[in-house]
């Protein structure tokens, strides 16, 4: 016991010296007075700053020492000044005066010097603004690799359906919330789709696109929840991830939904419910933080009643639906969106229109656009290939868009007389089965891959 008591004194000096030593060396000037406003400590540096000792100013009072100081007044108030500037020896510096409270009484204010020219606070500032900046670059990189490419401001169109469109689009993006995006093929829907996740909380973290239609029914389970190894004959060493561990803590966009069999609806719908998906092979399921947002320009509920579509999973996709109007309903809009495109198309197949003819924007006025904004691309972009000069006019636009009156044949080409009869064949065929793809895809005897491929060069998605 006799021991203890011989080492505490000692611990106590160490401790003091070790904190004198942290005064000493700290590169901010620091001062100490007493609650009258006498100086009781004072380290080297502020001391070599006002060009005084030590010694000789403890126990003075701090308006004697140091000009323009306020620390008798903290003394009186007991409230902190932070972050203020003083001038002393004729420089802007940023203090900070602290009381000292012991059992509810002032005892002691601390005054620090934070910076000794306010120039340096300026320095700092802008060197925080360059790393902000570079920051917001390196965010902006990620966002790209993440797989955003579009933002709610690449949506064109002020017309009151597409500002309705807009503003559900920012109220729901914040939540986690399931979103379903209606509407025709062509109206933008994975446009939508990419806004929503660049809008929420997820933005920097994966969007990840699946398209539904276009992956044959064997694969879609492996590369929706991805595979263990040696699942099956062929499986990759290691196993592989599915798409949706690859969007874990950030979106997944599931296009076409529609398409879905009934069985991949039920494992959609667990997906859903229990927040986990099970990989082809593995023993346990995997626990995925995702954000859905599903699409198809099919009309689900009519599928419910016909059987073809999971009540109890379309229920949970339409928590939230945003419908996107097709291009007929928003005419207004055209001029705009046509402007815009002109633009994009310069800048991707080299060729550029000053503009268009009133002619020419009356028949894009006046077209149906069952294909919507896709369409008017195609039909903008094949007009630029057929212009001459800078200007598109009435002529340049594919010929079903002319009156007969006024139809000039010799303006248009082979290739697009065989375009336009391949077109009309297969909406044809699509008539025959009554919307039946799989049908149809034997009767034209064309591969998936590329009957999906002309859906969508022709724009007839939406047909059925």
């Amino acid at each position: 016991m006799h021991h203890a008591e011989e080492k505490e004194p000692q611990h106590l000096l160490e401790a003091y010296e070790l904190m004198k030593a942290a005064f000493e060396n700290a590169y901010e000037g620091i001062v100490i007075t007493d609650k009258q406003g006498f100086i009781l400590m004072m380290n080297e540096t502020y001391a070599k700053f006002l060009r005084v000792q030590v010694n000789e100013v403890i126990g003075r009072h701090v308006t004697e020492v140091i000009e323009n100081t306020r620390m008798h007044i903290v003394a009186q108030t007991g409230k902190a000044e932070l972050a203020q500037v003083q001038q002393i020896r004729g420089g802007n510096m940023l203090v900070h005066r602290i009381p000292i409270i012991q059992d509810g009484q002032l005892v002691a204010v601390v005054g620090k010097v934070l910076f000794q020219d306010v120039k340096e606070l300026y320095a700092l500032s802008e060197r925080v603004q360059q790393l902000e900046e570079e920051l917001n670059y390196y965010k902006g990189e990620l966002l790209k690799h993440a797989g955003v490419r579009y933002s709610l401001d690449d949506m064109i169109g002020n017309s009151p359906a597409m500002q309705k469109v807009k503003q559900m689009a920012k109220r729901v993006a914040t939540s986690d919330t399931t979103v379903f995006i209606g509407g025709e093929s062509g109206t933008g829907k994975e446009m939508l789709a990419h806004a929503i996740h660049q809008l929420s909380r997820r933005r920097l973290g994966p969007f990840v696109k699946v398209n539904c239609a276009a992956i044959p029914e064997s694969l879609l389970e492996s590369v929706l929840f991805g595979y263990a190894e040696g699942a099956f004959t062929g499986a990759v060493r290691g196993g592989r991830k599915g798409k949706f561990e690859m969007a874990h803590r950030g979106s997944i966009f599931l296009d076409e939904i529609g398409e879905l069999s009934l069985p991949m609806q039920a494992k959609l719908l667990r997906v859903l419910q229990e927040k986990e998906i099970e990989p082809v092979g593995a023993v346990h399921p995997i626990k995925v933080d995702v954000r859905i947002i599903a699409a198809s320009n099919r009309n689900l509920e009519q599928m419910v009643k016909e059987n073809r579509f999971r009540e109890d999973l379309y229920y949970r996709l339409n928590v939230v639906t945003i419908t996107l109007p097709p291009l007929r309903e928003r005419k207004e809009d055209i001029p705009e969106l046509t402007h815009h495109l002109l633009e994009q198309l310069a800048h991707e197949i080299g060729i550029y229109a000053k503009g268009i003819t009133p002619e020419a924007m009356e028949c894009l006025l006046s077209y149906h656009w069952p294909g919507n904004i896709r369409e008017l691309r195609n039909v903008l972009e094949r007009s630029l290939h057929m212009m001459e000069g800078s200007v598109i006019q009435k002529e340049h636009l594919p010929y079903h868009f002319i009156t007969h009156q006024s139809r000039d044949h010799h303006h248009y080409s082979l290739r697009m007389a065989i375009e336009q009869a391949e077109r009309d064949h297969i909406q044809c065929i699509l008539k025959i089965t009554q919307g039946d793809r799989e049908q149809a895809i034997r009767l034209l005897g064309i591969s998936r891959a590329s009957f999906y491929n002309k859906l969508k060069k022709y724009q007839l998605y939406s047909t059925y």
